[in-house]
């Protein structure tokens, strides 16, 4: 077997949109007489759209009729069709996906969407994407280290810590290049919220109509470029020199650990204004390129080492929602009348989550829920966990436990519990979580299936005599 299919990704964030088209080559690896594995061997990005200003109606509605109409001209600026696109991933980011018509907006693409991942991605989960695309998880698997990744956009700056490959923490801030937008006079035209708060408490003087004091705006940007490096410096409030500003800017939440950063990577728009440039600073209506000076020179004097990034501005854009087809192992626990299921989401413990007491490791179960069912437009979700092959009777029982009450949100929500555990034992496992549910709850638990945060999964109808099931890993690609 020897196959090729067209992948499209569209990404449309708080400044721009744009898609990415990419062809990949799918081929059986296995050898004779064996269960097929049938693996992506090759990809190549065949188009990369412009990247285009998101249209909005109003500071909060997007234009859906102009998104759409944008996203239907590079299909014909690619050469493309709906139909002649065989899967991929719609994401909705950064403060657009807080619009009033975000949802709106979604599904009138569905029927240029098809099948394909459609979500809005809230702040946590969009800084897990950028730091994949910028090349922070690679580098931090590859480097036994842990690294984070501030993806900083136009009105969010997202930022997730990666140890061994593994996400261990994420967290947002209204850091951005367009929470101030200038006209091309220099006339202020637009401030946001938590500029304003800051201007504020710095004793400045900002309001719409002004011309823009570039000494003043690069006051806000020093402030903004502080806050990132007392992040990355793993400051604690407690500390003389912690900036008054980091609880004023953030978004959601701060981050929750503070493991030592062995390297920090940045990705987004403004990543690309942090290199010095001849332009005129407000040449894209926005402070972004006083915001990438200020954040340059901030990160020379850390106290940490900066990566170069593989992918900056196109780091969140989806570049394929690509397929993986595999077999789970055939001692699985199922509900035959729950499959097929597509587009699962997939959060995972680490393995230092899995093994820890069980108040850490429900905790830990709870907040991967809680990034989906508070931020996005998902309250369905696999767990996925690495399973160990010594699991006695007794730990496998805690875990089972532990799974259903980290999981409490899903089962409120009248949800199937899905789990995926990389080691052989998931029907055991599949039978202790329904000894902790009520009776006839749904529970779909299959092994021989390894998969990561950011990745979707469909689970097919049973095959081999209901043996085994068919499984689709849509690993959400970025880089190529």
């Amino acid at each position: 077997m020897n196959e090729s299919m067209i992948s499209v990704g569209i990404d449309i964030g708080t400044s721009t949109t744009q898609l990415v088209f990419c062809k990949m080559r799918i081929e059986n690896t296995a050898s004779a007489w064996t269960v097929p594995t049938v693996k992506i061997v090759d990809k190549e990005v065949i188009y990369r759209s412009d990247i285009y200003f998101t249209p909005l109606k109003s500071a909060d509605v997007i234009d859906a009729e102009a998104v759409k109409k944008l996203i239907l001209q590079v299909y014909s600026d690619a050469k493309m069709t709906p139909e002649g696109v065989d899967t991929g991933a719609v994401i909705i980011t950064g403060e657009t996906a807080r619009k009033e018509n975000a949802k709106e907006v979604l599904e009138m693409l569905s029927d240029i969407a098809g099948d394909f991942v459609v979500a809005t991605a809230g702040p946590d989960l969009e800084g897990i994407l950028a730091g994949k695309g910028s090349g922070a998880c690679a580098y931090s698997r590859a480097h036994s280290c842990t690294v984070m990744n501030f993806d900083i956009g136009g009105g969010t700056t997202n930022v997730a810590i990666y140890k061994n490959g593994d996400v261990i923490d994420a967290a947002c801030y209204d850091i951005g290049g367009r929470l101030i937008k200038v006209d091309q006079q220099g006339k202020i035209t637009y401030l946001s919220e938590k500029v304003k708060a800051l201007s504020t408490a710095m004793g400045l003087q900002l309001h719409i109509g002004q011309v823009a004091n570039v000494t003043t705006l690069h006051h806000i940007t020093e402030s903004m470029a502080e806050v990132m490096v007392s992040i990355a410096e793993r400051r604690s409030a407690m500390e003389p020199n912690f900036p008054s500003a980091q609880s004023l800017l953030v978004t959601n939440h701060d981050l929750k650990t503070f493991d030592k950063i062995d390297a920090v990577f940045f990705s987004g728009g403004v990543a690309d204004c942090m290199t010095p440039t001849d332009k005129p600073w407000n040449i894209y209506g926005d402070m972004g390129f006083l915001l990438g000076e200020s954040i340059q020179k901030a990160f020379e004097k850390a106290n940490v080492k900066a990566v170069h990034a593989d992918e900056t501005i196109r780091a969140t854009v989806i570049g394929a929602g690509t397929h993986t087809t595999d077999i789970s192992g055939s001692t699985i626990c199922y509900d035959r009348s729950l499959l097929p299921i597509q587009n699962v989401p997939i959060i995972r413990l680490t393995d230092l989550e899995e093994k820890s007491e069980s108040k850490e490791r429900i905790a830990a179960i709870a907040t991967r829920v809680n990034w989906f069912i508070s931020q996005s437009d998902q309250s369905l979700m696999a767990l996925s966990l690495k399973g160990h092959s010594r699991y006695g009777f007794d730990k496998l029982q805690a875990l089972a436990s532990d799974i259903v009450k980290g999981m409490q949100s899903v089962i409120d929500a009248k949800l199937p519990l899905i789990v995926l555990v990389d080691q052989d034992l998931a029907k055991s496992l599949g039978l202790c979580i329904r000894g902790n549910l009520s009776p006839g709850y749904p529970v779909i638990c299959i092994d021989s299936v390894s998969v990561d945060n950011g990745d979707y999964i469909d689970i097919g109808a049973p095959v081999a005599d209901g043996q085994v099931v068919p499984v689709i890993i849509k690993t959400l690609l970025f880089g190529y």
